[in-house]
């Protein structure tokens, strides 16, 4: 049964909307150091090659033109620094994410590979950017919008944030669409994810509900649907791997 419209599900639970994002929070928290050898071992390097295609459908600018990305739940800067390694001098990436863990980590990296001046770092939530209108030039959100309590507030947001011809992309997860696949999808998901990431970071629980919020988001179809209510223009997506993920875009136009 599903619950209430201001009530969500967290695993076995039935928890306020208010309190999803905080339960999220822990989860992230205590994975932080190794979420991204988390992804190499969960999706078999795959989500390298998902990322290059958002890093490519980003297009920054080569040249020392200003453009100005927003990367929403992007802590450990893994799409911010692609994109900021593929643009020009003028790029400039801002990392939004609520977890300070990931954002340290990120913020470690970008120093390391020199681009702590064109990286930033900052704590902050989806549902209520602190940054003016019409700020960006580009708005991303990687495997992040489904941890996200309140989806049409953080597109809002983020639709706010982009300028006039502005372009959202959102890489996530979704559903198979090859015969045969689902089921060995599944079995995958459910049973060696959550065993990995126990044993990679002594943490089953988290990666429980990374598969399990997986599979409540909404299916590709549904979603391009709540972009286009939210006023985004030219909505399409592209499925990816057997539509294991699919990446959505659209302009501000």
């Amino acid at each position: 049964m599903a619950g209430a419209p201001d009530e969500t599900h967290f695993g076995d639970q039935t928890v306020p909307l208010e309190d999803k994002q905080g339960l999220v929070d822990d989860v992230f928290h205590s994975v932080a150091r190794r979420y991204d050898l988390m992804n190499d071992l969960m999706s078999a390097g795959l989500h390298r090659a998902w990322k290059d295609a958002l890093v490519t459908a980003v297009n920054p600018p080569k040249h020392d033109a200003p453009f100005a990305l927003l990367d929403l739940a992007g802590g450990t800067g893994d799409v911010a620094l692609r994109v900021a390694e593929a643009g020009g001098p003028g790029t400039r990436v801002t990392v939004c994410d609520i977890n300070t863990n990931m954002l340290a980590v990120g913020a470690e990296r970008a120093l390391e590979r020199g681009l702590a001046d064109r990286v930033t770092f900052e704590h902050g939530t989806a549902e209520t950017l602190s940054y003016p209108d019409r700020s960006f030039d580009c708005a991303t959100i990687a495997f992040g919008i489904r941890n996200v309590p309140r989806i049409e507030r953080a597109l809002a947001e983020a639709y706010r944030v982009l300028k006039l011809g502005g372009r959202f992309l959102c890489l996530e997860f979704s559903s198979v669409d090859v015969p045969g696949l689902e089921a060995i999808y599944d079995y995958y998901s459910f049973h060696v994810i959550p065993r990995v990431g126990q044993a990679v970071t002594g943490d089953r629980e988290a990666y429980q509900y990374l598969v399990e919020s997986i599979r409540k988001f909404p299916k590709p179809k549904a979603f391009a649907r709540m972009l286009e209510q939210t006023g985004f223009r030219r909505v399409s997506f592209t499925q990816m791997t057997g539509g294991v993920v699919a990446l959505h875009s659209g302009w501000k136009l």
